[in-house]
Protein backbone atom coordinates (compact mmCIF):
# COMPACT_ATOMS: atom_id res chain seq x y z
CA UNK A 1 0.00 0.00 0.00
CA UNK A 2 1.26 3.47 -0.87
CA UNK A 3 2.97 5.33 1.95
CA UNK A 4 2.49 8.67 0.16
CA UNK A 5 -0.93 10.28 -0.11
CA UNK A 6 -2.27 13.46 -1.65
CA UNK A 7 -5.52 14.55 0.01
CA UNK A 8 -7.07 17.21 -2.19
CA UNK A 9 -9.53 19.91 -1.16
CA UNK A 10 -10.37 18.91 2.42
CA UNK A 11 -11.69 21.69 4.64
CA UNK A 12 -9.74 22.25 7.83
CA UNK A 13 -11.63 23.17 11.03
CA UNK A 14 -12.18 26.91 10.96
CA UNK A 15 -10.41 27.21 7.62
CA UNK A 16 -10.87 26.85 3.90
CA UNK A 17 -10.28 23.90 1.55
CA UNK A 18 -6.68 22.82 1.49
CA UNK A 19 -4.47 20.02 0.22
CA UNK A 20 -2.44 17.69 2.40
CA UNK A 21 0.63 15.76 1.35
CA UNK A 22 1.39 12.74 3.53
CA UNK A 23 4.67 10.88 3.31
CA UNK A 24 6.28 8.39 5.69
CA UNK A 25 3.75 9.06 8.41
CA UNK A 26 4.05 12.84 8.41
CA UNK A 27 2.18 15.73 6.78
CA UNK A 28 5.00 17.09 4.63
CA UNK A 29 3.03 19.92 3.02
CA UNK A 30 -0.31 21.63 3.54
CA UNK A 31 -2.02 24.42 1.67
CA UNK A 32 -4.39 25.24 -1.19
CA UNK A 33 -3.53 24.50 -4.79
CA UNK A 34 -0.67 22.09 -4.20
CA UNK A 35 0.53 19.76 -6.92
CA UNK A 36 0.33 16.03 -6.35
CA UNK A 37 3.79 14.54 -5.73
CA UNK A 38 4.96 11.86 -8.11
CA UNK A 39 3.76 8.44 -7.07
CA UNK A 40 1.31 9.74 -4.46
CA UNK A 41 -2.12 8.19 -4.17
CA UNK A 42 -4.89 10.74 -4.74
CA UNK A 43 -7.84 11.07 -2.41
CA UNK A 44 -10.38 13.65 -3.56
CA UNK A 45 -11.71 15.19 -0.35
CA UNK A 46 -13.91 17.93 -1.81
CA UNK A 47 -16.78 18.56 0.61
CA UNK A 48 -15.07 16.67 3.43
CA UNK A 49 -13.81 18.02 6.74
CA UNK A 50 -10.30 17.05 7.83
CA UNK A 51 -9.94 16.65 11.59
CA UNK A 52 -6.98 15.48 13.64
CA UNK A 53 -7.47 11.81 14.48
CA UNK A 54 -9.92 11.48 17.33
CA UNK A 55 -8.71 10.39 20.78
CA UNK A 56 -11.01 8.54 23.19
CA UNK A 57 -10.15 8.78 26.86
CA UNK A 58 -12.64 6.09 27.87
CA UNK A 59 -12.97 2.83 25.92
CA UNK A 60 -13.80 -0.63 27.22
CA UNK A 61 -12.06 -3.22 25.06
CA UNK A 62 -12.90 -6.11 27.45
CA UNK A 63 -9.73 -8.05 26.66
CA UNK A 64 -8.42 -9.93 28.61
CA UNK A 65 -11.33 -11.83 30.13
CA UNK A 66 -14.49 -10.91 28.23
CA UNK A 67 -13.58 -11.61 24.64
CA UNK A 68 -17.20 -12.68 24.07
CA UNK A 69 -18.15 -8.98 24.33
CA UNK A 70 -15.19 -7.33 22.58
CA UNK A 71 -11.53 -7.80 21.75
CA UNK A 72 -8.80 -5.25 21.25
CA UNK A 73 -8.95 -6.00 17.52
CA UNK A 74 -12.73 -5.59 17.13
CA UNK A 75 -12.86 -2.58 19.44
CA UNK A 76 -10.08 -0.73 17.68
CA UNK A 77 -11.61 -1.49 14.28
CA UNK A 78 -14.82 0.12 15.55
CA UNK A 79 -12.67 3.02 16.75
CA UNK A 80 -11.02 3.51 13.36
CA UNK A 81 -14.40 3.38 11.61
CA UNK A 82 -15.51 6.10 14.03
CA UNK A 83 -12.52 8.31 13.18
CA UNK A 84 -10.34 7.45 16.17
CA UNK A 85 -6.59 7.02 15.95
CA UNK A 86 -6.05 6.44 19.68
CA UNK A 87 -8.10 4.96 22.49
CA UNK A 88 -7.42 4.71 26.21
CA UNK A 89 -8.42 1.21 27.37
CA UNK A 90 -10.17 1.01 30.72
CA UNK A 91 -8.82 -1.40 33.34
CA UNK A 92 -11.99 -3.30 34.32
CA UNK A 93 -10.85 -6.44 32.53
CA UNK A 94 -10.37 -9.91 34.00
CA UNK A 95 -7.77 -9.86 35.40
CA UNK A 96 -7.91 -6.17 36.12
CA UNK A 97 -5.22 -4.02 34.54
CA UNK A 98 -3.52 -3.39 37.87
CA UNK A 99 0.02 -4.59 37.10
CA UNK A 100 2.70 -3.83 34.56
CA UNK A 101 2.19 -7.25 33.01
CA UNK A 102 -1.49 -6.77 32.22
CA UNK A 103 -1.17 -3.22 30.84
CA UNK A 104 1.69 -4.34 28.63
CA UNK A 105 -0.44 -7.22 27.35
CA UNK A 106 -3.22 -4.83 26.35
CA UNK A 107 -0.72 -2.44 24.78
CA UNK A 108 0.84 -5.21 22.68
CA UNK A 109 -2.57 -6.44 21.55
CA UNK A 110 -3.21 -2.93 20.26
CA UNK A 111 0.06 -2.93 18.38
CA UNK A 112 -0.79 -6.27 16.78
CA UNK A 113 -4.25 -5.12 15.66
CA UNK A 114 -2.94 -1.89 14.12
CA UNK A 115 -6.22 -0.02 13.75
CA UNK A 116 -5.57 2.55 16.48
CA UNK A 117 -3.05 3.24 19.20
CA UNK A 118 -4.15 1.54 22.41
CA UNK A 119 -3.03 3.23 25.61
CA UNK A 120 -3.94 1.21 28.72
CA UNK A 121 -5.38 2.91 31.77
CA UNK A 122 -4.10 1.35 34.98
CA UNK A 123 -6.29 0.50 37.94
CA UNK A 124 -5.90 2.74 41.00
CA UNK A 125 -6.38 -0.13 43.45
CA UNK A 126 -5.57 -3.83 43.40
CA UNK A 127 -8.33 -5.63 41.53
CA UNK A 128 -10.22 -2.34 41.52
CA UNK A 129 -11.30 -3.41 44.99
CA UNK A 130 -10.82 -0.04 46.65
CA UNK A 131 -8.62 -1.27 49.48
CA UNK A 132 -4.94 -1.15 48.46
CA UNK A 133 -3.13 1.00 45.91
CA UNK A 134 -2.07 -0.89 42.80
CA UNK A 135 1.44 -0.83 41.31
CA UNK A 136 1.07 2.68 39.90
CA UNK A 137 4.77 3.35 39.50
CA UNK A 138 5.46 0.00 37.85
CA UNK A 139 2.68 0.60 35.34
CA UNK A 140 4.01 4.09 34.65
CA UNK A 141 7.50 2.68 34.04
CA UNK A 142 6.27 -0.21 31.89
CA UNK A 143 6.47 -0.40 28.11
CA UNK A 144 2.87 0.85 28.04
CA UNK A 145 3.89 4.13 29.69
CA UNK A 146 0.65 4.44 31.70
CA UNK A 147 -0.24 7.98 32.73
CA UNK A 148 -3.99 7.65 33.46
CA UNK A 149 -5.29 5.59 36.37
CA UNK A 150 -8.90 4.73 37.19
CA UNK A 151 -11.02 2.14 38.96
CA UNK A 152 -13.77 2.91 36.44
CA UNK A 153 -16.90 0.93 37.07
CA UNK A 154 -16.07 1.47 40.74
CA UNK A 155 -15.53 4.70 42.60
CA UNK A 156 -12.40 5.20 44.69
CA UNK A 157 -14.71 5.96 47.57
CA UNK A 158 -12.16 5.93 50.42
CA UNK A 159 -10.98 9.55 50.72
CA UNK A 160 -7.60 8.63 52.21
CA UNK A 161 -6.89 6.15 49.43
CA UNK A 162 -7.91 8.74 46.84
CA UNK A 163 -5.59 11.27 48.43
CA UNK A 164 -2.69 8.82 48.36
CA UNK A 165 -3.33 8.02 44.68
CA UNK A 166 -3.38 11.70 43.78
CA UNK A 167 -0.11 12.21 45.65
CA UNK A 168 1.52 9.19 44.04
CA UNK A 169 0.80 10.05 40.39
CA UNK A 170 2.42 13.48 40.76
CA UNK A 171 5.81 11.75 40.53
CA UNK A 172 5.31 10.99 36.84
CA UNK A 173 2.73 13.65 35.84
CA UNK A 174 -0.08 11.14 35.96
CA UNK A 175 -3.78 11.73 36.46
CA UNK A 176 -6.45 9.91 38.45
CA UNK A 177 -9.70 9.52 36.49
CA UNK A 178 -12.51 9.17 38.98
CA UNK A 179 -15.76 7.29 38.46
CA UNK A 180 -17.81 9.64 40.61
CA UNK A 181 -20.44 7.50 42.29
CA UNK A 182 -20.96 7.28 46.01
CA UNK A 183 -21.64 3.54 46.47
CA UNK A 184 -23.88 3.96 49.51
CA UNK A 185 -26.12 6.49 47.79
CA UNK A 186 -26.57 4.26 44.73
CA UNK A 187 -27.21 0.85 46.25
CA UNK A 188 -29.62 -1.03 43.94
CA UNK A 189 -30.06 2.12 41.83
CA UNK A 190 -31.44 1.54 38.34
CA UNK A 191 -32.14 4.92 36.75
CA UNK A 192 -32.02 8.67 37.34
CA UNK A 193 -33.83 9.62 40.54
CA UNK A 194 -36.82 11.83 39.80
CA UNK A 195 -40.57 11.75 39.20
CA UNK A 196 -40.15 9.17 36.43
CA UNK A 197 -38.26 6.67 38.59
CA UNK A 198 -41.16 6.73 41.02
CA UNK A 199 -43.69 6.25 38.24
CA UNK A 200 -41.75 3.34 36.73
CA UNK A 201 -41.01 1.72 40.07
CA UNK A 202 -37.25 1.68 39.50
CA UNK A 203 -34.80 2.55 42.29
CA UNK A 204 -33.53 6.09 41.83
CA UNK A 205 -29.93 7.15 41.24
CA UNK A 206 -29.62 10.62 42.77
CA UNK A 207 -27.52 13.35 41.19
CA UNK A 208 -25.94 14.04 44.56
CA UNK A 209 -24.24 10.63 44.48
CA UNK A 210 -22.08 11.93 41.64
CA UNK A 211 -21.79 15.50 42.83
CA UNK A 212 -20.70 14.63 46.38
CA UNK A 213 -17.69 12.65 45.10
CA UNK A 214 -16.73 15.41 42.66
CA UNK A 215 -16.91 18.03 45.41
CA UNK A 216 -14.69 15.92 47.68
CA UNK A 217 -12.17 15.06 44.99
CA UNK A 218 -11.64 18.53 43.56
CA UNK A 219 -10.82 19.65 47.11
CA UNK A 220 -8.40 16.74 47.52
CA UNK A 221 -6.74 17.49 44.18
CA UNK A 222 -6.30 21.11 45.19
CA UNK A 223 -4.93 20.11 48.58
CA UNK A 224 -2.18 17.89 47.15
CA UNK A 225 -1.63 19.86 43.92
CA UNK A 226 -2.36 16.94 41.64
CA UNK A 227 -4.27 16.27 38.42
CA UNK A 228 -7.84 14.95 38.65
CA UNK A 229 -10.05 13.90 35.76
CA UNK A 230 -13.79 13.30 36.18
CA UNK A 231 -15.22 10.50 34.06
CA UNK A 232 -18.62 10.64 32.31
CA UNK A 233 -20.09 13.75 33.96
CA UNK A 234 -23.89 13.52 33.86
CA UNK A 235 -25.57 16.21 35.99
CA UNK A 236 -26.01 19.97 35.93
CA UNK A 237 -24.67 20.16 39.48
CA UNK A 238 -21.50 18.35 38.45
CA UNK A 239 -20.90 20.90 35.71
CA UNK A 240 -21.21 23.72 38.23
CA UNK A 241 -18.78 22.06 40.63
CA UNK A 242 -16.19 21.54 37.89
CA UNK A 243 -16.65 25.13 36.71
CA UNK A 244 -16.04 26.33 40.27
CA UNK A 245 -12.93 24.15 40.65
CA UNK A 246 -11.49 25.46 37.39
CA UNK A 247 -12.17 29.05 38.47
CA UNK A 248 -9.80 28.36 41.37
CA UNK A 249 -7.06 27.31 38.97
CA UNK A 250 -7.10 23.72 40.18
CA UNK A 251 -5.90 20.92 37.89
CA UNK A 252 -9.31 19.43 37.18
CA UNK A 253 -10.56 18.14 33.83
CA UNK A 254 -13.75 16.35 32.85
CA UNK A 255 -15.41 14.36 30.10
CA UNK A 256 -18.97 13.79 28.89
CA UNK A 257 -20.27 10.89 26.83
CA UNK A 258 -22.09 11.31 23.51
CA UNK A 259 -25.18 9.55 24.86
CA UNK A 260 -25.47 11.97 27.77
CA UNK A 261 -25.41 14.82 25.26
CA UNK A 262 -28.32 13.47 23.23
CA UNK A 263 -30.47 11.08 25.25
CA UNK A 264 -32.61 11.70 28.34
CA UNK A 265 -34.22 9.53 31.00
CA UNK A 266 -37.64 9.48 29.32
CA UNK A 267 -36.30 6.63 27.16
CA UNK A 268 -36.26 4.39 30.23
CA UNK A 269 -40.09 4.33 30.04
CA UNK A 270 -39.68 1.61 27.41
CA UNK A 271 -37.94 -0.64 29.96
CA UNK A 272 -35.53 -1.49 27.14
CA UNK A 273 -32.19 -2.34 28.81
CA UNK A 274 -30.27 -0.85 25.89
CA UNK A 275 -30.90 2.46 27.69
CA UNK A 276 -29.46 1.21 30.99
CA UNK A 277 -26.11 2.88 31.59
CA UNK A 278 -23.81 4.04 34.39
CA UNK A 279 -24.18 6.90 35.15
CA UNK A 280 -27.82 6.81 34.09
CA UNK A 281 -29.46 8.91 31.44
CA UNK A 282 -30.50 12.12 33.16
CA UNK A 283 -33.18 14.79 32.79
CA UNK A 284 -33.50 17.15 29.80
CA UNK A 285 -32.23 19.97 32.05
CA UNK A 286 -29.09 17.96 32.76
CA UNK A 287 -28.61 17.33 29.04
CA UNK A 288 -28.83 21.07 28.36
CA UNK A 289 -26.31 21.81 31.11
CA UNK A 290 -23.89 19.21 29.77
CA UNK A 291 -24.09 20.69 26.29
CA UNK A 292 -23.48 24.17 27.67
CA UNK A 293 -20.56 22.93 29.76
CA UNK A 294 -18.94 21.26 26.77
CA UNK A 295 -19.50 24.37 24.65
CA UNK A 296 -17.88 26.77 27.12
CA UNK A 297 -14.98 24.43 27.89
CA UNK A 298 -15.94 23.56 31.45
CA UNK A 299 -16.13 19.99 30.21
CA UNK A 300 -12.90 19.33 28.36
CA UNK A 301 -13.61 16.28 26.28
CA UNK A 302 -16.11 13.94 24.73
CA UNK A 303 -15.30 10.34 25.72
CA UNK A 304 -17.36 7.45 24.43
CA UNK A 305 -17.45 5.11 27.46
CA UNK A 306 -17.81 2.43 24.77
CA UNK A 307 -19.14 -0.49 26.84
CA UNK A 308 -19.90 -3.60 24.79
CA UNK A 309 -21.98 -6.43 26.24
CA UNK A 310 -23.05 -9.75 24.72
CA UNK A 311 -26.72 -10.21 23.84
CA UNK A 312 -27.53 -12.31 26.90
CA UNK A 313 -26.39 -9.49 29.22
CA UNK A 314 -28.71 -6.95 27.60
CA UNK A 315 -31.63 -8.93 26.17
CA UNK A 316 -33.22 -9.60 29.54
CA UNK A 317 -35.33 -7.89 32.18
CA UNK A 318 -34.16 -4.40 33.16
CA UNK A 319 -32.98 -5.21 36.71
CA UNK A 320 -30.78 -8.08 35.54
CA UNK A 321 -29.27 -6.25 32.57
CA UNK A 322 -25.72 -4.93 32.48
CA UNK A 323 -25.01 -1.20 32.45
CA UNK A 324 -23.44 0.18 29.28
CA UNK A 325 -23.72 1.26 25.64
CA UNK A 326 -21.62 1.09 22.50
CA UNK A 327 -20.17 4.41 21.41
CA UNK A 328 -17.12 4.40 19.15
CA UNK A 329 -18.76 4.36 15.71
CA UNK A 330 -21.54 6.78 16.60
CA UNK A 331 -19.67 9.35 18.72
CA UNK A 332 -18.73 11.85 16.03
CA UNK A 333 -22.18 11.82 14.36
CA UNK A 334 -23.86 12.22 17.77
CA UNK A 335 -21.65 15.20 18.61
CA UNK A 336 -22.44 16.56 15.13
CA UNK A 337 -26.17 16.37 15.92
CA UNK A 338 -26.05 17.52 19.55
CA UNK A 339 -23.42 20.23 19.31
CA UNK A 340 -22.72 21.32 15.72
CA UNK A 341 -26.26 21.35 14.33
CA UNK A 342 -27.38 23.27 17.41
CA UNK A 343 -24.66 25.88 16.89
CA UNK A 344 -23.00 25.16 20.24
CA UNK A 345 -19.69 24.03 18.67
CA UNK A 346 -18.02 24.57 15.32
CA UNK A 347 -15.71 22.00 13.78
CA UNK A 348 -12.67 23.59 15.40
CA UNK A 349 -14.42 23.08 18.72
CA UNK A 350 -15.13 19.45 17.86
CA UNK A 351 -11.45 18.91 17.04
CA UNK A 352 -10.51 20.49 20.37
CA UNK A 353 -12.92 18.42 22.49
CA UNK A 354 -12.48 15.10 20.66
CA UNK A 355 -8.77 15.17 19.82
CA UNK A 356 -6.65 18.03 21.18
CA UNK A 357 -7.73 18.07 24.82
CA UNK A 358 -8.09 14.29 25.26
CA UNK A 359 -4.53 13.82 23.97
CA UNK A 360 -3.30 16.54 26.31
CA UNK A 361 -5.06 15.05 29.35
CA UNK A 362 -3.63 11.61 28.58
CA UNK A 363 -0.17 13.05 27.86
CA UNK A 364 -0.26 11.34 24.47
CA UNK A 365 2.33 12.51 21.96
CA UNK A 366 1.69 12.62 18.20
CA UNK A 367 -2.07 12.96 18.56
CA UNK A 368 -4.34 15.97 18.93
CA UNK A 369 -2.14 18.27 16.84
CA UNK A 370 -3.07 20.70 14.07
CA UNK A 371 -3.00 19.35 10.54
CA UNK A 372 -0.01 21.36 9.37
CA UNK A 373 3.33 20.60 7.73
CA UNK A 374 5.52 18.60 10.08
CA UNK A 375 2.66 17.09 12.08
CA UNK A 376 2.21 13.36 12.51
CA UNK A 377 -0.38 12.29 9.92
CA UNK A 378 -3.21 11.18 12.20
CA UNK A 379 -6.19 12.36 10.18
CA UNK A 380 -9.91 11.67 9.83
CA UNK A 381 -11.96 12.77 6.82
CA UNK A 382 -15.62 13.33 7.61
CA UNK A 383 -18.56 13.97 5.28
CA UNK A 384 -20.92 16.36 7.11
CA UNK A 385 -23.54 16.16 4.34
CA UNK A 386 -24.05 12.41 4.61
CA UNK A 387 -26.53 10.63 6.85
CA UNK A 388 -27.04 7.04 7.87
CA UNK A 389 -29.35 4.84 9.88
CA UNK A 390 -27.66 2.93 12.68
CA UNK A 391 -27.84 -0.82 12.13
CA UNK A 392 -26.41 -2.70 15.14
CA UNK A 393 -25.61 -5.74 13.01
CA UNK A 394 -23.42 -3.62 10.72
CA UNK A 395 -21.20 -2.26 13.49
CA UNK A 396 -17.68 -3.61 13.90
CA UNK A 397 -18.04 -4.35 17.62
CA UNK A 398 -18.70 -7.93 18.68
CA UNK A 399 -21.65 -6.56 20.69
CA UNK A 400 -24.86 -4.89 19.52
CA UNK A 401 -25.97 -2.74 22.46
CA UNK A 402 -26.23 0.65 20.77
CA UNK A 403 -28.93 3.03 22.03
CA UNK A 404 -29.08 4.56 18.54
CA UNK A 405 -30.36 1.46 16.73
CA UNK A 406 -32.71 2.52 13.93
CA UNK A 407 -31.92 6.19 14.44
CA UNK A 408 -30.76 8.39 11.60
CA UNK A 409 -27.56 10.26 12.40
CA UNK A 410 -25.78 12.92 10.39
CA UNK A 411 -22.34 12.68 8.85
CA UNK A 412 -20.10 9.81 7.97
CA UNK A 413 -16.43 8.93 8.46
CA UNK A 414 -14.93 8.48 4.99
CA UNK A 415 -11.28 7.81 5.85
CA UNK A 416 -8.99 7.49 8.85
CA UNK A 417 -5.21 7.66 8.70
CA UNK A 418 -2.93 6.47 11.49
CA UNK A 419 0.59 7.82 11.02
CA UNK A 420 -0.05 8.23 7.32
CA UNK A 421 -1.40 4.75 6.74
CA UNK A 422 -5.12 4.35 6.06
CA UNK A 423 -7.06 2.25 8.54
CA UNK A 424 -10.38 3.22 6.89
CA UNK A 425 -11.04 4.13 3.26
CA UNK A 426 -14.45 4.84 1.71
CA UNK A 427 -15.98 4.14 5.09
CA UNK A 428 -14.64 0.57 5.15
CA UNK A 429 -11.63 -1.11 6.80
CA UNK A 430 -8.51 -0.46 4.74
CA UNK A 431 -6.94 -3.80 5.64
CA UNK A 432 -8.09 -7.13 6.97
CA UNK A 433 -6.35 -8.11 10.14
CA UNK A 434 -2.83 -7.25 9.04
CA UNK A 435 -1.82 -3.62 9.52
CA UNK A 436 0.22 -1.94 6.80
CA UNK A 437 2.83 -0.34 9.01
CA UNK A 438 5.96 -1.44 7.15
CA UNK A 439 7.07 -3.48 10.14
CA UNK A 440 7.20 -0.48 12.46
CA UNK A 441 5.63 -0.47 15.93
CA UNK A 442 2.19 1.11 16.01
CA UNK A 443 2.94 3.09 19.18
CA UNK A 444 6.14 3.45 21.15
CA UNK A 445 4.40 3.88 24.49
CA UNK A 446 6.26 7.05 25.36
CA UNK A 447 4.19 9.80 26.96
CA UNK A 448 4.48 13.32 25.61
Amino acid sequence: MSTRWFIKGAKLPGGSPTDLVISDGVITDAGPGLSAPAGAQLLDAAGLIALPGLVDLHTHLREPGREDAETVATGTLAAALGGYTAVFAMPNTDPAADTAGVVEQVWRLGQAAGYADVIPIGAVTVGRGGETLAELGAMADSAAGVRVFSDDGNCVSDPLLMRRALEYVKAFDGVVAQHAQDPRLTEHAQMNEGPLSGTLGLAGWPAVAEEAIIARDVLLAAHVGSRLHICHVSTAGSVELIRWAKSKGWQVTAEVTPHHLLLADDLVSSYDPVFKVNPPLRSPDDVAALRAGLADGTIDAVATDHAPHPVEDKDCEWAAAAFGMLGLQTALPVVHEAMVRTGLLDWAGVADRMSVRPARIGRLGGHGVSLAAGAVANVVLYDPAASWTVDPTALASKSRNTPFAGRQLPGSVVATFLRGQPTVLDGKPAFDGKPAFDGKPAFDGKPA
